[in-house]
């Protein structure tokens, strides 16, 4: 029985890895796309009850591919966190949507993102995000320090004269928020200049600081994280072409080997048979 289901279990392996059934996968996640988009603009009708029951064909196949990848991989299964990713995603979609649950209809949507796991580029993207939290972290903390220290200067600097703008703690720190990025932060700094009129220098300062110096740290971490991930895979398909060329080598050698024994043994002798005794 074991080899048996050691043999439906490679069938099946084999069967979810390749390319016919992975392109197949992501033509259902790119149509399931289009379909929920259809549903907004289909609120009720004919059109409606037909694109739901498209939807829920395409979900049970994602139930069905879910459930052939689990006795495909095993235990192994688990270990993947974007086999899990797509577990849960579909299991979301599984939850009833009624009454209070609702809500969770919308949650459907959340299937297109298995595109990110379906489609390699966007998934080494993914992984150059993942690689670059603990930076960005890093990156994160420095920004709040920095705008921390601009809320207190700017509540005590311009508090008086731009109550408005920086009345409280909570009221700067939502001002220069837009400041930061960018939006009607002319309009605020000419408030503020009516009343101090080197104003100006702390607005500048700022967005030099924050909007040009820290914000562009956070793309240089994404993109270093990017960059090691690609060194991860070179080196992985390096290691693979020199494992390849290893094997090849031996085979070279075993093949040659047998070569010179089965010549070796052509020109050994053969031993003469020595004479058998008659007994009297």
């Amino acid at each position: 029985m074991s080899v048996g289901g050691g043999t439906v279990r490679e069938r099946l392996r084999r069967l979810v890895e390749h390319r016919w059934f992975q392109r197949a996968v992501l033509g259902v996640i790119i149509a399931n796309a289009v379909v929920l988009g259809l549903e907004t603009a289909f609120v009720a009708g004919p059109a409606d009850q037909v694109l739901q029951v498209v939807d829920d064909a395409m979900l049970w196949f994602f139930v069905a591919e879910i459930l052939l990848r689990l006795v495909a991989h095993g235990p192994r299964f688990f270990r993947d966190p974007w086999s899990v990713f797509d577990l849960v995603v579909v299991g979301i979609a599984l939850i009833p949507a009624t009454g209070p649950m609702s809500v969770l209809r919308a949650l459907r949507i959340l299937r297109v993102l298995r595109l990110a796991d379906s489609v390699p580029s966007m998934k080494r993207v993914v992984n150059g995000l993942v690689a670059a939290v603990p930076g960005m972290g890093s990156v994160g903390a420095l920004l709040v320090l920095v705008m921390y220290v601009s809320v207190v200067i700017a509540t005590n600097l311009y508090g008086a004269v731009a109550p408005d703008h920086f009345g409280d703690l909570g009221t700067t720190a939502f001002t220069l928020f837009q400041v930061m990025t960018g939006e009607a932060w002319p309009e605020i700094a000419e408030d503020v200049m009516r009343q101090e009129p080197s104003a100006w220098l702390f607005f500048v300062v700022f967005i030099l600081v924050v909007s040009f110096a820290v914000l562009n740290l956070f793309i240089a971490v994404v993109v270093s994280g990017m960059e090691s991930i690609d060194e991860l895979a070179e080196h992985e398909e390096r290691s693979d072409a020199e494992v390849m060329n290893e094997l090849r080598a031996i085979r070279a050698q075993l093949v040659t080997l047998q070569a010179e024994l089965a010549a070796s043994r052509a020109e050994r002798p053969e031993p003469e048979a020595s004479p058998v005794a008659v007994a009297p």
